[in-house]
């Protein structure tokens, strides 16, 4: 992939099963009291985001946050997910360290979603 400039873009490698350690541990790294309260969530790997989002998006949450949910939801109701993008968070980082970094971030980002925390909070809290 060029970049403007004619400068070419480095892509960071990295194995499917290092990235979902990198998951894997940035998950470990959420405080065990936090986790508890994540209800009904699953989390996914995905190579590329969807076609009808940017191509850039690294990680999404879809469900409905617990500040939204009433007693109709518990009725059948299938998890929310979150999922991680490996292939744009590779392209945009440097190094493995900084996709080990930028995965953690996310992935608090999106459980954050999950609280019902949006973005414009998350941008004045660091963690967009």
């Amino acid at each position: 992939m060029e970049l403007s400039g004619g400068e070419e873009q480095v892509v960071v490698e990295m194995s499917e099963e290092a990235f979902e350690e990198a998951v894997a541990d940035a998950l470990d790294l959420i405080p065990a009291d936090l986790m508890d309260k994540v209800d009904n969530v699953v989390f996914l790997i995905e190579e590329e985001p969807p076609e009808d989002i940017e191509p850039d998006t690294l990680g999404l949450y879809d469900g409905t946050p617990l500040t939204e949910r009433d007693s109709w939801w518990a009725s059948g109701s299938l998890p929310d997910r979150i999922f991680i993008f490996r292939g744009p968070t590779l392209r945009m980082c440097e190094t493995v360290a900084e996709v080990i970094e930028e995965v953690s971030i996310t992935v608090v980002h999106e459980i954050a979603h999950h609280f019902g925390i949006d973005d414009d909070r998350l941008h004045e809290l660091g963690w967009a």
